[in-house]
């Protein structure tokens, strides 16, 4: 079978136009192989029997379209007064209703209409019309099972996922990997901001701070000796006299012949003069006073006891 090439363009718009804008609840799928193997999808509406199920109408295009209509048939095993136990569809638009101007779209929509507000006065199946007139719970009931049977799946088709669908379940997806949690953020720009990364090529260079610690016993203090003024001098060679000589304390370090002796010896500037025996002696008569003192004190003690 061939087509015009006029409704050969028509068809292919028209696929495109319902793949990138479908109308609501409704879906077309094409194959491959062959163009003209079109199918449509319709879902459920909400508030009827046929609510979570999908269903499929397949359209054969003849020679004669678009002045015919084509060719449409549920794929899917539904229970409706207007549809066929083969899938045949009885509703006007296919048949005298038909014009020029109508295209896959309108056909679709017609056909989800129907099962909204089915037609029970022209039946194709003849049983569902009767219990639809009469008792429409029991209607109802068996059009539930036979769409939770045949036309329900596990997972709803990959056509209606559209790109908006598709877009929000990726980026859904890819929240916990670029999104994490304040703590961590916080834990993991605050090292970025305190530490510096050293450039290639270069090596960080540590300035340590130099601690001066303070010893316990406090440093020697340099004595500075001022030589002896001239008046002190006896003569011109720095020689002191015997009447202006200093006595200095006797030398803990000094020999005992340095310690006693009756004259005066003659010292230079910058030596350490040498201690005369008249001052020995006198500490040595205080000391010994003193022990007698100390021994008569304590005689008179053990008298009075």
């Amino acid at each position: 079978m061939s087509l015009a090439p006029a409704a050969m363009r028509r068809i292919m718009r028209e696929l495109s136009e319902l793949k990138k804008s479908p109308p609501e609840g409704i879906r077309i799928q094409t194959s491959e192989e062959d163009m003209l193997d079109v199918t449509g999808i319709i879902q459920g509406p909400e508030g009827t029997p046929y609510a979570g199920g999908y269903f499929r109408v397949k359209f054969k295009f003849t020679e004669e379209f678009p002045a015919a209509p084509p060719k449409c048939w549920f794929a899917t095993k539904i229970f409706h007064p207007n549809v066929s136990n083969a899938g045949e569809i009885c509703v006007n638009t296919l048949k005298k209703d038909w014009k020029s101007t109508y295209g896959i779209e309108h056909i679709l929509v017609t056909v989800k209409c129907l099962l909204i507000y089915p037609n029970p006065e022209s039946a194709l199946d003849e049983e569902a019309g009767k219990l639809l007139l009469e008792d429409y719970g029991s209607y109802c009931s068996r059009a539930k099972l036979i769409t939770s049977v045949h036309a329900t799946p596990r997972v709803r088709p990959a056509e209606f996922d559209t790109p908006e669908d598709a877009s929000s379940s990726s980026s859904s997806s890819a929240v916990p990997s670029s999104v994490t949690s304040p703590s961590l953020a916080s834990s993991s720009s605050s090292p970025s901001k305190s530490s510096s990364i050293p450039s290639s090529g270069s090596t960080p260079t540590l300035k340590l701070p130099i601690v001066s610690r303070k010893s316990a016993s406090p440093p020697p203090q340099s004595v500075s000796r001022k030589p002896p003024s001239s008046h002190l001098l006896g003569d011109k060679d720095g020689v002191l006299s015997p009447s202006k000589e200093r006595h200095t304390s006797p030398s803990p370090l000094g020999t005992a012949d340095a310690n006693v002796g009756g004259k005066a010896t003659a010292v230079k500037v910058g030596a350490v003069p040498n201690v005369p025996a008249a001052g020995t002696k006198a500490v040595k008569r205080a000391a010994t006073a003193g022990g007698a003192t100390n021994a008569e004190k304590r005689k008179k003690a053990l008298k009075r006891l």
